[in-house]
């Protein structure tokens, strides 16, 4: 079609052929060439075989050279008669394997370029198709160019070996790392030990019911990850504005009354004490969005333009739109509203590969048992959260209903799902003054 239009499919046969012919002078470069290209870009089918059985062999720890990549397209079909002669002339006309890290940029920039022409007659059909309004298809496009900016496809089949060889890379990684969990900290040692901290793609949900400390959980997290990861923490609020929620950030992080903060009561220590917290919150790069009519989709677009995303969390899942159109709950059933926000808030936290963190409400209907502490059944209008959710920690403060209770700050954290590992109860303690929380053993040192 491109020929008849007169329009030139971009690509470059040197350049493959220069990537393959490095390949098979020097073997050593295999490595650097596989990290920075995939068999997907090679336009030309002939070098497209040729580096898949390559990527094969490397992958097995088989011997790379003429003779055994000959054998190699041999046993997997794609042995062509004039294919010994094509491998001599490539490394004939390949000046060195030095350069080849050049050679493959040129290949993987003309497969963006094809890849992009791909997106855009993509886009353009369903424009003219009327499959959706300009809301959705402006979605759609969004996820596919997002998805070439990062360097991935929409799904298909992948080879294990490629999966192999990032699981090792995220092991090695791991492995020289000072910190002794693979995810982002939360700031909460006993936490960070339990789930193995907020790992990529993970969704985990913050549950309890109005006044248990759900958002103040949600700050104290997005103020760990912000401070000690470098990364952006794109943080959403449905329900409190920016200056709310910064005016809490300066409490937690100075230990200042956040009561004096408000009436700007303050001492001369108090003053130093926001004046530093100040400086501390500055320096990262947490952004806050407190539009209330926010849905998945708005919050999945405004973070694909964030280069250096590292955590994201939604403040609270039930004040949530429905789906793309933006439709309210009376329009739909709530329990099914919330199954599919929960489900694309999964699916974000996959396509983002950062760690999502949503606060949910608990039903009233458990504060009516003898024993009032969460479960997962209580998730209002759960539908399918726990499900989707990779961890559920719920809050619970057994002094918020029982006002002769010994420790009335005790806060207990409920692991009612972890996919890292085991559940079960980590005891903090809650600083209402400060509306902040830390180890029940530390809760004296300040």
């Amino acid at each position: 079609m491109d020929e008849l239009l007169g329009r030139r499919v971009p690509y470059s046969a040197e350049a493959e052929q220069a990537v393959l012919g490095s390949m098979l002078i020097d073997p050593r470069c295999i490595p650097d060439v596989i990290g920075a290209v995939k068999a997907d870009d090679f336009y030309v089918q002939a070098n497209k075989e040729i580096f898949e059985t390559v990527f094969s062999m490397f992958s097995f720890g088989q011997t790379v050279d003429p003779v055994t990549v000959l054998d190699g397209m041999k046993a997997r079909g794609v042995l062509h008669d004039g294919s010994r002669q094509y491998l001599l002339d490539m490394m004939a006309v390949t000046p060195t394997a030095a350069n080849v890290l050049e050679y493959a940029a040129i290949v993987r920039d003309r497969a963006l370029l094809r890849a992009l022409a791909s997106v855009g007659e993509e886009i353009t059909n369903m424009v003219y198709s009327g499959s959706g309004q300009a809301d959705s298809v402006l979605e759609a496009a969004e996820r596919k160019i997002y998805a070439l900016s990062r360097d991935r496809g929409e799904g298909g089949l992948t080879p294990v070996a490629s999966v192999v060889q990032r699981v090792f890379e995220a092991i090695s990684e791991a492995a020289e790392s000072e910190s002794s969990i693979p995810g982002l900290s939360t700031g909460l040692p006993d936490l960070d030990r339990a789930i193995l901290g907020l790992g990529p793609g993970d969704f985990t949900i913050v549950a309890a019911r109005p006044g248990m400390g759900k958002t103040s959980m949600a700050l104290n997290i997005a103020r760990s990850v912000g401070k000690t990861s470098g990364k952006t923490v794109a943080f959403f609020s449905l329900e409190m504005s920016r200056e709310q929620l910064v005016t809490r950030l300066l409490s937690a992080e100075g230990l200042v009354d956040g009561k004096k903060l408000q009436t700007g009561r303050l001492t001369d220590d108090d003053w130093r004490r926001v004046s530093a917290a100040a400086n501390v919150l500055s320096a990262t790069d947490i952004r806050i969005d407190d539009n209330p009519s926010l849905t998945v989709a708005d919050m999945n677009a405004q973070c694909r333009r964030l280069k250096n995303l590292g955590l994201v969390v939604v403040d609270y899942l039930q004040l949530m739109q429905s789906a793309g159109s933006g439709n309210s709950w009376a329009n739909e059933s709530r329990v099914q509203a919330v199954s599919d926000i929960s489900r694309m808030m999964k699916i974000m936290a996959k396509e983002l590969g950062v760690p999502v963190l949503c606060l949910s409400q608990l039903s009233r209907a458990f504060t009516q048992r003898k024993d009032k502490r969460p479960m997962l059944s209580d998730l209002r209008e759960s539908g399918a959260i726990e499900q989707d959710a990779d961890a559920v920690l719920a809050l619970h403060r057994e002094g918020a209903y029982d006002p002769e209770y010994e420790n009335p700050n005790e806060v207990e954290l409920i692991l009612l799902k972890n996919r890292r590992g085991e559940t079960g109860t980590i005891y903090l303690s809650w600083l209402p003054e400060y509306t902040s929380f830390m180890p029940l053993d530390k809760r004296h040192e300040e």
